[in-house]
């Protein structure tokens, strides 16, 4: 079975990056997954001042459009930095907050697919063709929960 998601208030709505589950990471209380991987893009940039600004977002659309504003500088190296980043913050949200865990865990070995028309990177696009990169993520999140039982949440 294939299992979409996209909004946070939606079913499955946990999966989102924008879903309100903070995350503590390097010393920091993020809101959201969104506002750690929108903040991460400027790390060692001259933009970097930024990150604090985009981690007290209040919502993480506003996360999201302080981070994809093109006039930042984005880190060089961010083509591949990007996944690791993503990794940090989604394996640290479902380690967190055991509920969402359950959730996760529950989906069994169904294919997980992020469902945005606008993302065809971390999501399928428009037409379904694309990478759908954050759902593998999840999948990978969820294997790893299961393979390392001693990092679930009791």
């Amino acid at each position: 079975m294939v299992i979409y998601f996209y909004k946070a208030d939606a079913p499955y709505g946990c999966f989102s990056n924008f879903s309100p589950h903070p995350i503590c990471l390097e010393g920091c209380e993020w809101p959201t997954v969104e506002h750690y991987y929108q903040a991460h893009k400027l790390l060692g940039t001259p933009d970097e001042p930024l990150m604090s600004i985009i981690r007290k977002a209040v919502t993480p659309e506003e996360a999201a459009a302080i981070g994809r504003n093109r006039a930042r500088t984005i880190r060089a190296d961010w083509s591949i930095a990007k996944r690791q980043v993503m990794w940090d913050g989604v394996l640290t949200k479902f380690l967190t907050h055991s509920n969402i865990q359950a959730m996760l865990l529950a989906t069994g070995d169904d294919v997980l697919v992020e469902n945005s028309p606008r993302d065809s990177y971390w999501g399928c696009g428009r037409d379904g063709t694309g990478h759908n990169a954050l759902g593998e993520l999840l999948m990978r999140v969820r294997q790893h929960i299961r393979h390392h039982p001693e990092a679930m949440l009791s």
